[in-house]
């Protein structure tokens, strides 16, 4: 059993094939949440979802493990818990490309008639990620991923995007910017429409700042509502290694109404 390991390299993300690996379900299992690990798996097209319970834990293996013993999915090594933390990039993946963006009617007309919204840029990072998890019943969001993504928040890697509603945080999401694509992992919402408004603030910034396109991982009606459109892998994954970082993200404090324009 979980014998189809990677080699204990420096190159140990770039050994894993993550353009031939299944598409739909983990690509690989194992490692760590540190900020090293994280960001390398995201430049690599792949992002975390953890197992929160020894229960899910268990789940994992017995859903996975036919699949890692035929070498179709990956086992990292270096990990007491193989199935602990499972590393997705789906096939296609669901990408909003900034001049594509676009925000269905009803919520530019709610955004016109709220006059005391206000979005931001990282002004509370760990708060948004910790309201992301608040209320989910699967706690992928667990204490080991939050504090590797604050890391990367501190190292300007990781960003969020706040809606305020006077001085009362309404809504949010955060997520990993990779040169020029921005991987949104999460979202949250108080107010009806400002997780929406979050998102399409945060796709807004991302092309004001040089940005080509934000990854939304997950497929939906609400994405798509956005303008998210599913692209090949393959083609994801030339987005990434562009080598364009653009320009930083913009963080001042700005009136919502301006994304109904």
């Amino acid at each position: 059993m979980y014998i189809h390991t990677l080699a204990r390299t420096g190159g140990l993300w770039e050994s894993l094939d993550v353009l031939g690996g299944p598409a739909d379900g983990p690509v690989a299992f194992g490692g760590d949440l540190g900020p090293q690990s994280l960001l390398a798996a995201y430049r690599r097209g792949l992002y975390p979802f953890p197992a929160g319970t020894a229960e899910q834990r268990i789940v994992n293996e017995l859903i996975y493990e036919p699949d890692v013993d035929a070498g179709l999915v990956k086992v990292l090594p270096g990990s007491d818990e193989p199935f602990a933390i499972a590393w997705c990039s789906p096939d296609p993946r669901p990408v909003i490309r900034v001049e594509q963006a676009r925000f269905q009617r009803s919520l530019r007309q709610q955004l016109r008639n709220r006059t005391d919204w206000t979005t931001t840029a990282d002004a509370c990072f760990e708060e948004v990620v910790r309201r992301c998890r608040a209320g989910r019943a699967e706690h992928w969001l667990t204490d080991d991923l939050v504090r590797g993504l604050c890391v990367l928040h501190r190292s300007g890697h990781a960003h969020s995007v706040e809606v305020w509603d006077g001085d009362e945080l309404i809504g949010g999401t955060f997520g990993v910017r990779v040169g020029s694509v921005f991987s949104a992992d999460s979202q949250f919402t108080v107010r009806s429409g400002a997780g929406k408004a979050a998102v399409a603030d945060l796709t807004r910034r991302f092309a004001e700042a040089g940005g080509r396109a934000v990854d939304v991982q997950r497929d939906g009606e609400h994405v798509r509502l956005l303008g998210a459109r599913p692209i090949p892998r393959a083609r994801y994954l030339g987005l990434l290694a562009s080598r364009h970082d653009g320009r930083p993200l913009a963080t001042e404090r700005l009136p919502a109404r301006r994304l109904a324009a």
